[in-house]
């Protein structure tokens, strides 16, 4: 399981990285890893708002179907569309395929999302 450091991590096994106002959201190695090979993603719209911990769209592989949950509140700037074509890239690239950039809201929401050490001990609890 690779975790980054420069990451902020939630509980539901999404990721945050910060630039500026701007928060970029995926899912984490683990979360891809659990749910096996990628298949088809559900992404909101430019211009949603959403408040921490609200779904923000759909991963669904050949295993499962997952929500996922923004850590962080925000109006969404930009989608990663590259990923409705090519959902995959969230197996390959986890870390670089990100779903979603919000416009922060709140940046203090940041306190209650892991670090890289705390989200890898709460996935090796959770094992």
């Amino acid at each position: 399981m690779e975790v980054k450091e420069d990451l902020y991590y939630s509980r539901n096994h999404e990721w945050v990285k910060t630039d500026d106002d701007r928060a970029y959201i995926g899912i984490t190695d683990e979360a891809q890893d659990q749910l096996g090979d990628i298949v088809f993603v559900e992404l909101p719209q430019k211009g949603d708002r959403f408040n921490q911990s609200e779904e923000i769209g759909v991963v669904e592989s050949v295993k499962a179907v997952s929500e996922v949950y923004t850590p962080v509140s925000g109006t969404v700037v930009d989608i990663n569309e590259e990923l409705l074509d090519s959902p995959e890239l969230l197996n390959d690239q986890p870390y670089e395929s990100w779903i979603i950039s919000l416009e922060l809201t709140d940046d203090s929401e940041l306190d209650n999302l892991l670090s890289a050490a705390e989200y890898k001990s709460y996935c090796e609890g959770a094992q």
